[in-house]
């Protein structure tokens, strides 16, 4: 067990400074503030009439500019069965997410136990829904956490970052598997070159360079900085290139040492998409027949690039995408639209309310932590 341990700390190593440490200055110091996630009453108010326009549109307008009249019937008359399936997929798609945030996070952090990391986690899946942006909400207040916990700021960065690549690995592979399988007739279904090549095409060269990034040698920040003029901007440019070429390779070269562990609990990458894409395809069945599974997976993952759009839990962009990527495979159109709108219903509301709960809750935890002399550690 200290061996694998031993593997998965070596890339956390590599962000020590040497001038740091050969000085004794605490590479600590002077470390910005995380993020704090604030919430204010005019975000809230602005957030709460987001919503509802964005719900209204979707449950009212849309289905109306589709020529789709009976969509809320439909939904109201969904089987229940198949709803309270997609409900416990999703908590286990919860689950999966907590084990691999202990598995990525808490191998030697004395105050996060299980109860914390549920904490922490669903917090963050609820800052996520709140303040989109690509998840940047749940991301800054995990890492508020992480630091109140006693972690220090560049082991929350380097963890940080192997975490999203290991979670975001799994989309990209499961585009080009499922992209591929799709095209080649490996899979069942429909196979329009547009969605399923490109996206394959996309998460092929997305993996390709993170892996080249893990290669790179270790000092070329250093290297770029004695061969470049700081004064110049394309100098200044290179600089940073290599600044976030060496930060993305620390993160990739942690996440390889990780693996290296056979954590079980790593398995959570994996278990978080497949049970929320499990809840689609349970809603479907809700309403009628789903399509194959390959279909789901690849219009699932494409609807999911809504989630870079600025919008609060990706409200809009992710229905549309997937709705939109639906229709390129053919799918009847009031189908793919109530049993996305029934998803986005168990993804973006389930985890919101106790995920409040839990933030309530995790502020009492940082508190209880403040008041506790339990040293920090890096």
């Amino acid at each position: 067990m200290a061996e694998d341990r031993a593997l998965a700390d070596k890339a956390e190593d590599r962000l020590v400074e040497p001038e740091a440490e050969l000085s004794g200055r605490d590479p600590d110091a002077g470390a910005p503030e995380v993020l704090r996630v604030r919430l204010t009453r005019g975000k809230l108010v602005a957030f709460g009439v987001f919503v509802v326009s964005v719900v209204a549109f979707l449950y009212f307008v849309l289905p109306k500019l589709l020529g789709l009249k009976d969509t809320w019937n439909r939904i109201e008359h969904g089987n229940p069965w198949w709803f309270a399936l997609a409900a416990l997929l999703e908590v286990l798609s919860f689950a999966s997410y907590v084990a691999l945030f202990r598995a990525v996070f808490v191998r030697d952090a004395p105050r996060i136990g299980w109860r914390e990391s549920y904490q922490i986690t669903m917090a963050s899946l609820a800052a996520t829904r709140v303040f989109a942006a690509g998840g940047a909400g749940g991301i800054a207040l995990t890492a508020w956490a992480l630091r109140r916990a006693g972690m220090g700021p560049r082991t929350v960065a380097a963890r940080m970052l192997a975490f999203l690549i290991l979670l975001y690995g799994v989309y990209m592979a499961a585009f080009v598997i499922a992209g591929v399988g799709l095209y080649l007739h490996l899979f069942p279904g429909p196979a329009p070159f547009a969605i399923t090549v490109v996206p394959a095409i996309f998460g092929a060269v997305v993996i390709g360079l993170f892996l080249a990034l893990s290669g790179l040698p270790a000092d070329l920040e250093r290297v770029v900085a004695r061969w470049t003029n700081p004064g110049r901007w394309h100098g200044r440019t290179a600089r940073w290139l290599a600044a976030l070429s060496a930060t993305a390779r620390t993160g990739v070269r942690m996440a390889i040492d990780l693996l290296r562990t056979r954590d079980w609990m790593l398995l959570g990458a994996i278990g978080w998409w497949a049970f929320d894409i499990a809840v689609l395809w349970a809603c479907f069945h809700a309403f009628g027949h789903a399509p194959p599974k390959a279909v789901i997976v690849m219009c699932y993952f494409v609807g999911m690039l809504g989630n870079t759009l600025p919008l609060p839990g990706g409200i809009g962009g992710v229905d549309g995408g997937m709705i939109g990527a639906f229709t390129a495979f053919g799918v009847n159109a009031e189908l793919s639209l109530v049993s996305v709108l029934a998803y986005r219903a168990f993804a973006f509301w389930l985890p919101t309310v106790p995920g409040a709960v839990a933030y309530v809750q995790l502020r009492r935890t940082v508190h209880r932590w403040r008041r506790s002399e339990v040293p920090s550690y890096t």
